[in-house]
């Protein structure tokens, strides 16, 4: 039994130890399948999007999806210090529990209570190791404990490092492409500008913050389930929204350069094709999200009352629809795994953007939903 276990505990704290080094540490996309993170993510997430899912009203739906990368940080945390504290009971257990100190304390009970202080460097000392290989044991697993703890301590300012510029971006996105974010608000604005090459910097501004994005999340993929300070608003709702400005101006607005929507487009559609790839989502079939005729004919109509006229003909529609064939089919599949609507091309009727409201009114306004 013993070399069995022996063999067991060995296995456990090598997959802790590796699956918090490449989640912590590694500043890559890890193709590992068998990740206890991973899968513990991913399980918690079904169960937790589910019960979201029955909430029909949309604050409280966002409210309560909101706490789950909350308690999922924390929830990884104790799932790795949890396996390494029953891992390193284990090999006390296999050397034969050689530890005194309590009167009437054996077996794997005594073990467990040993590692666990040991692990987070307690140091009680009313139980000790009485052989050598014992001690070597506890040792190890002392420097194991500490080094883990400061991991921790350097993974969640990260995090929210990460998710602040996020935010900043999403948040300043507000004033421009309104609540939820669309593209021919974001075009009308910049046409109300009188000069439509103000578009230029703030694509410029997202190239950088689609880079962004795709770098941090693909390392913290945690970070996807990190849900906006609004419930109007959402990462993925903001890119698509970008997105679609971008494959507009490519396809033709007057007026409006499109090399800089083209670099845009790029690094955009990399993020959530990359994203959706680390989430192991696979896209739906293209020309399922295309805008209809009569879709396409209101928004160049609303458009053109700002003076954005979008390039009208069988070339210029063939083009839009060849462009949003490229990232439509991933976003779709990551605002249905997810939970975050994508933008809409137009407005939503009686929308309002969210600096005009207020929490009173918000309200309000919710409980007509």
């Amino acid at each position: 039994m013993s070399p069995l276990v022996l063999l067991a505990a060995l296995v456990l704290i090598g997959w802790m130890l590796v699956d918090a080094f490449e989640t912590i540490l590694l500043p890559r996309r890890v193709p590992a399948r068998y990740r206890v993170s991973r899968f513990a993510l991913r399980w918690l997430w079904g169960a937790w999007a589910e019960v979201g899912r029955r909430i029909v009203h949309r604050a409280r739906r966002e409210n309560f999806l909101s706490f789950y990368a909350l308690l999922a940080v924390p929830g990884l945390l104790v799932l790795w210090a949890g396996g390494l504290v029953v891992a390193f009971a284990m090999l006390h257990w296999a050397d034969g529990s050689h530890l005194s100190g309590m009167p009437g304390t054996a077996g794997f009970a005594a073990d467990l209570y040993m590692s666990g202080t040991t692990f987070f460097t307690l140091g009680l000392g009313d139980l000790h190791p009485t052989s050598t290989i014992a001690r070597l044991i506890t040792v190890t697993e002392a420097g194991t404990g500490f080094g883990f703890l400061a991991l921790v301590l350097a993974y969640v300012p990260v995090l929210y490092q990460a998710f602040s510029r996020r935010e900043a971006r999403i948040t300043i996105l507000d004033e421009w492409a309104g609540s939820p974010p669309s593209a021919a608000v974001l075009l009308r604005r910049c046409f109300e500008s009188r000069d439509p090459g103000v578009l230029t910097p703030l694509l410029k501004d997202w190239e950088v913050a689609s880079a962004e994005i795709l770098e941090s999340h693909l390392s913290y993929p945690i970070l996807c389930f990190f849900r906006s300070q609004h419930d109007n608003q959402s990462w993925l709702a903001s890119m698509v929204a970008i997105l679609d400005t971008c494959v507009l101006v490519i396809a033709g607005v007057e007026g409006v350069d499109p090399f800089q929507a083209r670099l845009t487009f790029a690094i955009g559609r990399h993020a959530l094709v990359d994203l959706s790839q680390a989430l192991r989502l696979r896209p739906g079939p293209a020309g399922r999200h295309r805008l209809t005729s009569q879709e396409l004919g209101e928004l160049r109509a609303w458009l053109t009352g700002s003076g954005a006229r979008l390039t009208e003909g069988p070339e210029a529609d063939a083009k839009l629809a060849e462009l949003r064939d490229l990232y439509a089919p991933y976003a779709q599949e990551l605002s249905r795994l997810l939970l975050m609507p994508l933008a809409p091309w137009l407005p939503p009727p009686k929308a309002r953007y969210n600096w005009q409201t207020t929490a009173w009114a918000r309200t309000a306004r919710d409980d007509e939903h």
